[in-house]
């Protein structure tokens, strides 16, 4: 097993395979009466968040303590980095304190693969800048299976701003390692030639309505305003018209696809209400199978066995 996950490509598909039977069996705790592991017990979690989150911070604290370890949550706001302490230092700290894991969440890209060479401990990339989020595809991918009983050979269409989205990278990656064929779509400008680069079965279209009728998934994906410095698109209105997924296009699925979003989602925009909370969508499911995910995660790279 690895030691660290700071991208999807750290996974080969034999051990992604593990992790998504690993979160399976971590999902069979939710229906009993006491949801907790002791398989942790005595090791701690330190979850290092200098970007706001809700899902993925809430998430990893309730895997980290379904398995019966100590967490602390750490955020920038109100800590010593806001007097300009740096990551490094910040890490030194972790260190001494005997963090077994770390969990960190930061806007610069590559932080991760900094982090892990400052502590003994396992690291997890929790989302860095605009460059990845490997357990929010571990989950993604976990949801896919679960709802359409297999991933090799799926059909999925990522869907609006793939140019500031972690998301869509470390989807991107771990899909086509598992079998899964991708394709991108959205305004040229929000389209990097980099993502599409990332796989040679990637594909790219700026065409929502062509592509819908061939696909099993369909996740879209939020317009990351704080992140823009220039105008990638006309106006909202226009971006919505073209490329928001209403009633009339979800009908142009075929009936058994589904739709997804990683939250949080902009209503009315990328996603019309009624699609959202329609029988198709998984994004409650999504927010279940994080903390499956995330326990199959902490609990494998902190010598657990399957």
């Amino acid at each position: 097993m690895i030691k660290h996950l700071r991208s999807a490509a750290d996974l080969d598909a034999a051990t992604a395979t593990l992790i998504l039977d690993t979160a399976g069996e971590m999902a069979s705790l939710a229906g009993r009466e006491v949801k907790k592991l002791p398989t942790l017990r005595g090791r701690t979690v330190v979850n290092l968040f200098y970007e706001d989150s809700t899902r993925t911070r809430i998430s990893f604290e309730a895997a980290a303590k379904r398995l019966s370890a100590d967490v602390i949550n750490f955020s920038a706001k109100g800590s010593s980095v806001s007097k300009g302490e740096s990551l490094k230092d910040t890490a030194l700290t972790l260190q001494a304190m005997g963090a077994d894991a770390v969990v960190i969440r930061h806007q610069a890209s590559g932080a991760p693969h900094r982090l892990a060479a400052w502590v003994d401990g396992s690291v997890i990339n929790a989302g860095d800048g605009t460059h990845e989020h490997p357990t929010q595809a571990l989950l993604d991918a976990y949801t896919m299976r679960s709802r359409l009983g297999r991933l090799d050979g799926l059909r999925v269409a990522i869907v609006g701003d793939v140019l500031h989205s972690r998301v869509a990278r470390s989807n991107v990656l771990l899909l086509t390692t598992l079998g899964a064929s991708v394709t991108l779509v959205g305004p040229p400008t929000l389209i990097p030639l980099d993502v599409a680069a990332l796989s040679r079965s990637t594909k790219v279209s700026y065409d929502l309505d062509s592509v819908l009728p061939d696909m099993d998934v369909v996740m879209m994906l939020r317009v990351q305003t704080e992140r823009m410095q220039d105008s990638f698109f006309p106006s909202a209105r226009e971006y919505s018209r073209r490329y928001g997924l209403d009633l009339a296009r979800m009908r142009r699925l075929p009936e058994h696809a589904i739709v997804m979003h990683p939250g949080p989602m902009n209503r009315g925009m990328e996603i019309a209400p009624e699609v959202a909370d329609s029988s198709r969508s998984t994004i409650v499911e999504q927010v279940a199978n994080g903390v499956s995910a995330r326990m199959a995660v902490l609990y494998l790279l902190l010598g657990g066995k399957a």
